[in-house]
């Protein structure tokens, strides 16, 4: 297993003085998801927690539906001329029900760290039915209990204090209690390990809980949100307004710009009682 965190020298420079001295820097590593032994994608990823990343993405983006679709998850070797497995590519077997996926032009699933849609081809590619949706969840959280939630969410992320380079995405019950918390470089593979988390729990769909982001809600977090069957969706930046269209549509509460004690509730606002 690859390392989370790697040490390289920097040059500090300040307006009295310039300093060497080591740095402490996340990595980043390529992963590959093989499904039934075929290439599917290949996501920018900090290692760890790479079953659970396969399983969610695999979730969000409507391959399965639960637990039961996967057979296996296995590593295996690498790309490297001696075949020594370099723990960045991922074998998941599906149940022999299960569809594997179509892949073709229209629908590309290479994804980076930093935007995991804009290699789509289309909106209408991503615009996914979920199995799960979160419209009949008849769930409620207090505003006073949100607000609690960053800090909950700051004083878990271990890799994060050391690096200052990480994304977090924590689910938490509507009462605040913490169920789980991941970190990743990129903020839509947080969300997956998060959620492959669920999955493997077999606790999906995710009803009564909310999903906290550290950045923006993009479309696509709002997207993995809604896949996974979550009521309430915060973030402690700003939505993009395909995320308030697609939280409206599908019935998601989306809370962003969650600071101190004041938020913004774009949809559906009942969910959240004073």
């Amino acid at each position: 297993m690859g390392r989370v965190t790697a040490r390289r020298r920097v040059h500090h420079v300040t307006a009295e003085d310039a300093v060497a001295r080591p740095d402490t820097l996340v990595v980043e590593e390529p992963l590959e998801i093989r499904v039934n032994g075929a290439p599917l994608t290949v996501t920018m990823r900090t290692p760890g927690s790479d079953v659970e990343l396969a399983q969610g993405f695999l979730l969000t983006e409507g391959i399965i539906g639960s637990r039961e679709d996967i057979v296996s998850v296995r590593y295996c070797r690498g790309a490297t001329e001696d075949g020594v497995n370099t723990y960045n590519v991922l074998d998941v077997t599906l149940a022999s029900d299960v569809p594997p996926p179509d892949v073709d032009p229209t629908r590309n699933f290479y994804t980076t760290s930093s935007c995991g849609v804009c290699g789509k081809a289309s909106l209408d590619a991503v615009r996914l039915i979920s199995r799960h949706g979160p419209g009949d969840d008849p769930s409620t959280v207090t505003a006073e209990t949100l607000s609690a939630l960053p800090e909950k969410l700051r004083g878990r992320q271990k890799v994060f204090a050391a690096t200052g380079g990480l994304h977090g995405a924590a689910l938490f019950t509507t009462a605040g209690a913490v169920l789980a918390v991941r970190e990743d470089i990129g903020r839509h593979n947080a969300v997956d390990k998060v959620v492959g988390w669920a999955l493997e729990q077999r606790r999906i769909p995710l009803g009564g809980t909310v999903l906290l982001v550290s950045g923006r809600a993009s479309f696509e977090l709002t997207q993995k949100a809604v896949m996974a069957g979550i009521p309430v969706l915060a973030a402690v930046s700003a939505p993009s307004s395909l995320a308030v269209d697609l939280a409206g549509q599908s019935g998601l509460t989306l809370v962003a710009f969650l600071r101190g004690d004041s938020m913004n509730v774009y949809t559906r606002p009942d969910r959240v009682r004073n």
